[in-house]
């Protein structure tokens, strides 16, 4: 009798391990100090309170998100939850949303990856560095990051993260030990300083920084107790986050005074924030924080890689992507081609952007990251309409809170911060109206793309097709947490129908 196939490694990560991979994901030194100050020039002092708002906007999602996840087991996430609410056409179009979106989120990163370490380098020792061969090494170093099990990468990330947020919070114990520039105030969070013009543009830069958190759910399978420890990881990533940038741009708006703090973003955002580190720490903080903001990148990168690798492990257990990618390492019970995979490509695509002379930064990183995001915020709006669609039609133990009112907030909300980004798009491209008008085409067109896929395998092949986010109890998924099978997606009359009677 031939032994089954090596599967992920379960019961490995606890709610701090999950998170960590969700905020490393999120970069939370690299968003402040490369981002933040994009965010201060557009909404004055009151920026800080956009990074709440768009916190609790994803919280208020986290609250159906989770809800869900706790009936819909698996490694497909958002387009599991999809199907399930909304069908299989649109499942199987959020599925490849999905890895096109995360893999243009990893890719784009890789440009930054190059850039921060060549600024690095120059600010350091003086150094002029070509980036493209940084970028392919760090492709290599996150490959094997990736290759290896997945605690390895669970305590490598926290020790780097804990190493990106101590810089920041060293540099708000400075400015709060010293009083600031003026005297320490809240005046960031008076309604007169918060509604204004601008905070527009600072809720498409705020939610942006948020990215990467819903992947919780991407690794239940190697969780312990994963209906508990999904949903804590998840809040707990969102609490964190949220407040997180609002007091440490709080804390760089004091450094600099509420009279004088705009004019500095404007005049060097580049540099405000190791400017403001070197008046209220010193020098040699600032330095370390160079060095950090390069590891806050490979955090990042690995997070990333990561989820991408499970999103691609589920697609080829469904028979979507080809089986060998769905192919664990034996000894690291990593799935291991779908990295090579990953990394095959990401080489591909910086070496194209790297041959044809384009700039790191303002091309490969923000051309690249810009559908990337938009598609994935596209995705938890599809979630939130699924939630309330799936808990019609099965019988649950959920409260209306959790099922209708949440979900239904969430998509609203979501839908006007997509409407933001989508309006000031040139905010994170720099490109031309040609530039930005291709770049948002491709969220849809992507999407389109797997409905069509969708209704051919169901012509083609219809037990791939029949197979795809399947019922776990139909299916014997010993993960399954509700006793109810749920209805087939596809033989509903109407999106969201009423419940079948128990």
């Amino acid at each position: 009798m031939s032994k089954p196939p090596p599967g992920l490694r379960t019961g490995t990560l606890g709610t701090a391990d999950i998170a960590f991979f969700v905020i490393s994901a999120a970069a939370p030194l690299t968003v402040m100090a490369g981002v933040a100050p994009i965010a201060i020039m557009l909404g004055g002092i009151g920026a800080p309170a956009g990074y709440l708002l768009a916190g609790i906007t994803l919280a208020i999602f986290a609250v159906g998100f989770t809800a869900m996840s706790r009936h819909v087991p698996g490694g497909g996430a958002f387009y599991a939850y999809i199907t399930r609410g909304l069908g299989r056409p649109v499942g199987i179009g959020a599925a490849l949303l999905a890895m096109v979106g995360y893999l243009g989120m990893a890719t784009g990163i890789y440009g930054l990856l190059g850039s921060a370490t060549v600024e690095t380098a120059h600010a350091l020792w003086g150094l002029d560095l070509p980036w493209l061969p940084v970028s392919l090494i760090g492709l290599l170093l996150v490959w094997y990051g990736g290759f290896r099990s997945i605690d390895f990468g669970a305590k490598l990330l926290g020790v780097l993260l804990i190493a990106e947020t101590g810089i920041l919070l060293l540099l708000a114990a400075g400015v709060l030990i010293d009083g600031g520039a003026d005297g320490l105030g809240l005046d960031s969070f008076a309604p007169a300083n918060v509604l204004v013009p601008g905070t527009v543009g600072v809720l498409a830069v705020a939610f942006a920084a948020f990215t990467g958190f819903e992947s919780t759910v991407i690794y239940r399978r190697e969780a312990r107790d994963p209906g508990r420890t999904v949903t804590r990881a998840t809040y707990a990533a969102v609490a964190f986050l949220g407040t997180f940038y609002a007091f440490v741009v709080w804390a760089v708006i004091q450094a600099f005074g509420d009279e004088a703090v705009v004019k500095a973003a404007a005049d060097d955002p580049a540099g405000l924030f190791f400017s403001a580190i070197t008046t209220y720490v010193g020098a040699w903080a600032a330095d370390l924080m160079h060095i950090l903001i390069v590891t806050s990148v490979l955090a990042s990168l690995l997070a990333f890689h990561n989820a991408i690798n499970r999103y691609g492990l589920a697609l080829a257990e469904e028979g979507v992507l080809p089986r060998a990618l769905g192919r664990v390492h034996p000894r690291h019970r990593s799935p291991y081609l779908a990295g090579v995979a990953q990394t095959v490509l990401g080489a591909v695509v910086v070496l194209g952007f790297g041959l044809a002379g384009a700039d790191p930064y303002a091309q490969l990183l923000l051309w690249v990251n810009t559908p990337g995001m938009i598609g994935l915020m596209a995705l938890m709006l599809l979630t939130a309409i699924a939630v309330p669609c799936y808990f019609r039609t099965v019988r649950h133990g959920e409260g209306r809170l959790r099922t209708v009112v949440a979900p239904v907030t969430a998509a609203v909300l979501l839908a006007v911060a997509i409407y933001l980004i989508a309006s000031r798009v040139e905010l994170f491209t720099g490109a031309s109206p040609l530039v930005n008008t291709v770049l948002l085409s491709l969220v849809p067109i992507v999407f389109a793309i797997g409905v069509g896929l969708a209704l051919r395998l169901r012509r083609s092949r219809p037990e791939v097709y029949a197979r795809f986010a399947a019922d776990p109890v139909r299916s014997g998924d010993p993960e399954a947490d509700d006793t109810t099978p749920d209805p087939d997606p596809d033989k509903r009359s109407e999106p969201c129908p009423q419940p079948t009677p128990s």
